[in-house]
C-alpha cells in the first residue's frame, strides 16, 4: 500500500529545481536554529546531555527523561521531534525530519545512522518534496552508518544491523542486514518491553 506524504511542497510556476521547497518562516527558523546548533550545542561538552535537551526543547522538540544526544548529531527541525524516556543518539546521526519523527523509549541511534524522512515524487513534473511521519518503536536499535528510507515503521525491538538500509518496514524483535535490508534472524525480546509504554512527555 503506498504511503501516504505528511507534508507535499507547494507547486508553482518557478522552476522547480530551483524553488524553495518550505515557507520562508519554516527556512528563517531553520537558519536559527543551525546557528544555534553551530555554536553551542555542536561545541557543548561531551557529557553535557541535559544542556543539548534543553536547547532541543527550546525549538519545539518533547523529549523524555535521560535522553543522551551527542555533540555531532544533527536533527532537521527540533520541532518535529517526539521522544520518549532513555532515547540515545550517537554523534554523526542524522535525523532529517520535515514530518514529525516519533522515537520511543530506549530507542538507540548509533553513530553516523540517518533517518531519512523525506524523497521527491520523480515521476511529477515539478518534482515535489514528499515528508513521511515516521515512528520507531521501543528497544529499537539502528546501528552505525544504518540508514531508514521515508515513511518506514520500524517495530518494538527491531535492529537494522550496521550500514542496512530499510526500504520497507521492520517487524519486531527481528534483526535486519543488507541493502536493501533482509531479516537475518529473530532476536530475544526483552521483558520490560513487552507491555505497553506510552511516550513519557
Amino acid at each position: 500500500m503506498p504511503r501516504t506524504p505528511d507534508y507535499r511542497a507547494a507547486e508553482s510556476g518557478a522552476d522547480p529545481y530551483l524553488r524553495p521547497a518550505f515557507s520562508f518562516s519554516n527556512r528563517l527558523l531553520r537558519f536559527i536554529w543551525n546557528c544555534v546548533w553551530l555554536c553551542c550545542y555542536r561545541l557543548s561538552p561531551r557529557p553535557f546531555h541535559f544542556w543539548r535537551v534543553f536547547l532541543l526543547r527550546l525549538f519545539g522538540a518533547k523529549l523524555g527523561s535521560h535522553c543522551h544526544f551527542y555533540p555531532a548529531s544533527k536533527i532537521w527541525a527540533p520541532w518535529n521531534l517526539v521522544c520518549a524516556d532513555h532515547v540515545s543518539a550517537g554523534d554523526g546521526t542524522d535525523i532529517y525530519n520535515p514530518a514529525p519523527i516519533q522515537l520511543d523509549s530506549h530507542v538507540i541511534l548509533s553513530q553516523g545512522s540517518y533517518l531519512c524522512g523525506a524523497t521527491h515524487d520523480y515521476n511529477h513534473p515539478d518534482f515535489p518534496l514528499l515528508a513521511y511521519r515516521m515512528h520507531i518503536e521501543q528497544h529499537a536499535w539502528i546501528c552505525a552508518r544504518a540508514i531508514v528510507a521515508p515513511g518506514v515503521h520500524v517495530a518494538a525491538g527491531a535492529v537494522l544491523g550496521i550500514g542496512a538500509v530499510a526500504t520497507k518496514d521492520l517487524a519486531s524483535w527481528t534483526v535486519y542486514s543488507g541493502n536493501p535490508a533482509q531479516p537475518l534472524r529473530e532476536r530475544t525480546p526483552n521483558p520490560l518491553a513487552l507491555g505497553p509504554r506510552p511516550l513519557a512527555l
